[in-house]
Parts: C-alpha cells; sequence; structure tokens
C-alpha cells in the first residue's frame, strides 16, 4: 500500500449518497399494526388450542378418564399452550382413553397428534398436538409424577 491506494486494486470513486425523507409518523404506526395484528394471531392460535384441549378432554370423559384437567402453561412453556392430563385405573382403561381422544379431536376435524410415547407400556401415555400435550397415565404413575402439582402455578381451564 502506497498512498492509500492498494496495488492493482481499481480505483473506485466513493459513493454519493441522496438525502430520502422518511415521515417518521408512519414507522411507529406500522411497528404498532404488525404487533396488534401479531398478538391477534396468538390469541387465534391460543383460542384453536383451548377448543381442541377441551374436546380432547371430553373425549377422554367419555371413556371415563378420571380426574381430567386443563392446564394452562402457554406461559411458562414455549413448546405448547395447554396440558390436558388425566388418568385410567389399568393399562386397557388407559389404551381407550388414548384411543378416545384420538378419535374424538380427528373426528371433530381436528388434527392428528404430532407424536405419541408411551402407548406400548400404557403407563403413561403423552399425545403431543404441537399446541397441546394429552398426559394419560394409569393411576400408580399419576399419583408418582404429579404433573398438576409441579404446574400448579398455572392457571386451570374450565371445561365443560
Amino acid at each position: 500500500m502506497i498512498d492509500g491506494t492498494q496495488h492493482g486494486a481499481a480505483s473506485v470513486a466513493p459513493r454519493e449518497f441522496t438525502d430520502v425523507s422518511v415521515d417518521a409518523s408512519a414507522a411507529p404506526r406500522e411497528i404498532t399494526d404488525q404487533s396488534s395484528n401479531a398478538s391477534g394471531a396468538q390469541a387465534d392460535a391460543r383460542a384453536e388450542a383451548l377448543r381442541w384441549a377441551t374436546i380432547a378432554a371430553k373425549a377422554a370423559e367419555d371413556r371415563k378418564a378420571l380426574d381430567i384437567l386443563v392446564i394452562d402453561v402457554g406461559e411458562i412453556l414455549a413448546v405448547t399452550e395447554l396440558f390436558v392430563i388425566t388418568h385410567g385405573n389399568n393399562a386397557r382403561q388407559v389404551r381407550a382413553i388414548v384411543e378416545g381422544v384420538e378419535e374424538g379431536v380427528k373426528a371433530a376435524g381436528g388434527p392428528s397428534p404430532l407424536r405419541i410415547e408411551g402407548a406400548d407400556e400404557r403407563q403413561w401415555v403423552l399425545l403431543d398436538y404441537g399446541a397441546f400435550v394429552v398426559h394419560v397415565f394409569d393411576a400408580d404413575r399419576r399419583a408418582f409424577y404429579q404433573l398438576e402439582r409441579l404446574w400448579s402455578d398455572c392457571p386451570t381451564q374450565p371445561w365443560p
């Protein structure tokens, strides 16, 4: 480098910038509108999750599930909005509840679970629908893990 220029480099003229005026009052309004749309979409997604979780809880009740709770975990967990927690007295009833939830949500036009875990053992079956998760325990596992105690800081949602 000699005299501030690099050997072999093409000389580039400095760019000229033109003055662009921006309407300062438009920018905050755009941001507010986007924020409003985002919060509206979140509220819609949350209402939809509650709708499907309620349908899942009702389907579980139809299969004689016990002590059904719908817990709003959305403020604490980023991965889901709601937990439906219930149990059956034995492995056969756990299977019936799980099948009932899948059938009930599907019959109402809802989604299929993204994944199901624990279906073979039928001690703690987790149906992950994304926006809500259904936990179906046998009585012993529910008493042992006590998910409702773990999430006791979260509000429960009434369901018919």
